[in-house]
């Protein structure tokens, strides 16, 4: 039961049944309310068309019965008034027409207000139709008088079933011809949709793909193409993955190597190895190790949007604090302007800062420079050096995952090649920017991040 309550209910339906069904109920429902008023109005019609002969016949009669007090036969000057009575206060019938004769009094009620045409519908046995009657009580010389003047309405309730049926059916005939239409379109529209998931579901992690375009230039047509952009820019990651992975095994698989070949050498003449040097070579590799790991998972949480609490933080501060942590093998001159607050976090700035002076260090001959400034809404870190400066073409490159230009190499052996990388990346985290700029001779490079606005 509940499987089949679930299969009736229209958020299991598909787009084009939802679709179909809701556009065919409401012309269903615009269809029915445009009959009852077209019926309403034929009604209306003729049934005003009645009283206004009855009204002359009669008025007719009303002249007649002042005048001259008619009993008997009444004559019928109207063919579709054929009914005709006039009755006293008592209920006695005075005089009628030919098809009333010997008939009792029309069951309706007597005219409230004298002068004034009341009109009423009432079943007739003896004609096996509806009767329309109009009455009137008059005064006359010879007493109240009450003047009835009918007419059969054979034809219209004949032809009232027919009529109804006709609409009827032109209802259900209208409704099942736009459900139809509206299918029909739902269909064709939703081709290019349905065309395009099967051409998602073919395409592969492996191969790259593409969904088709349709010609029409419309909703379907931006989505196929925000569909195609998507998988471009997955393409994109699925790239980058497989160069990062690439990239990771080559650079773990180097450590690892040089440690297990000196551990294996070691082991083989263990009486001739100097121990504690192989532990200290050993554990140089181990370091090396931990650095590349600690950086790709720096990398991994930057990359996956992992969320961290940030803070307020006084940006001059933490520059003066982070300079002066440790010392470094040349003079590192600082500029930090007061008041400068963002919003980050203390301990990823602290990173970036550490990773662009150990960069800077490990380039300068003699000197570095560090300043902090407030430049319109942003908070700008500047680190410089004087050490041979990076080629224009190079300046992008740096910032690639593993790469190390030849003179970074040459300089420090053991690095990662991932502090430039982590720190674009912190950067881009909090909504900033890190690049290298011209410099004086030697590396600039530029941080710029949102600032706040004094409280």
């Amino acid at each position: 039961m509940r499987v089949l309550g679930k299969r009736l209910s229209p958020s299991s339906w598909s787009v084009r049944a939802r679709i179909t069904a809701a556009a065919t109920l409401m012309v269903a429902l615009v269809l029915v309310a445009g009959v009852v008023v077209f019926y309403t109005a034929v009604q209306r019609t003729v049934y005003r068309g009645l009283h206004g002969r009855g009204a002359l016949v009669v008025g007719d009669l009303v002249t007649l019965v002042r005048e001259t007090d008619p009993h008997g036969l009444l004559p019928v000057r109207d063919p579709g008034f054929t009914l005709l009575q006039v009755v006293d206060d008592h209920g006695r019938v005075l005089a009628s027409s030919e098809a009333l004769s010997g008939r009792p009094p029309p069951k309706v009620p007597r005219p409230r207000i004298p002068g004034r045409l009341e009109a009423h519908i009432i079943r007739s046995p003896r004609f096996q139709t509806d009767v329309y009657v109009v009455g009137e009580r008059v005064t006359t010389s010879f007493g109240w008088r009450t003047v009835y003047a009918g007419a059969p309405l054979t034809p219209f309730t004949s032809n009232k079933g027919a009529f109804i049926g006709l609409l009827a059916g032109a209802v259900l005939t209208g409704t099942a011809l736009v459900a139809w239409i509206v299918a029909a379109a739902v269909r064709r529209a939703l081709r290019p949709v349905r065309k395009m998931s099967d051409q998602l579901a073919n395409i592969t992690g492996g191969e790259p793909g593409r969904v088709t375009v349709p010609e029409a230039a419309d909703e379907v047509s931006e989505l196929a193409q925000s569909v195609n952009l998507t998988l471009h820019r997955l393409e994109g990651v699925m790239e980058r993955q497989r160069g990062f992975v690439g990239d990771v095994s080559h650079e773990l698989r180097s450590p690892l190597t040089g440690l297990r070949t000196q551990l294996e050498l070691a082991l083989q003449h263990p009486e001739d190895e100097d121990w504690p040097a192989v532990a200290r070579a050993a554990l140089a590799d181990a370091d090396r190790l931990q650095g590349i790991v600690t950086d790709l998972l720096i990398l991994a949480k930057l990359g996956a949007g992992v969320h961290v609490e940030r803070e307020r933080v006084d940006f001059g501060a933490l520059v003066r604090t982070e300079v002066a942590r440790r010392d470094r093998r040349v003079p590192v001159e600082v500029d930090a302007a007061e008041g400068i607050a963002v919003r980050a976090t203390p301990e990823q700035l602290a990173r970036l800062l550490t990773n662009l002076l150990d960069n800077a260090e490990r380039h300068a001959r003699s000197r570095i420079w560090v300043t902090a400034a407030r430049d319109g809404p942003d908070a700008v870190l500047e680190v410089r050096d004087d050490g041979s400066g990076i080629p224009p073409e190079d300046r992008e490159r740096i910032f690639w995952r593993f790469q190390r230009l030849a003179e970074g190499r040459r300089r420090d052996k053991g690095g990662t090649g991932l502090g430039l990388t982590i720190s674009r990346d912190i950067a881009r985290a909090h909504g900033g920017t890190l690049v290298a700029a011209d410099g004086d001779g030697g590396a600039r490079f530029v941080l710029r991040i949102p600032a706040e606005d004094d409280d």
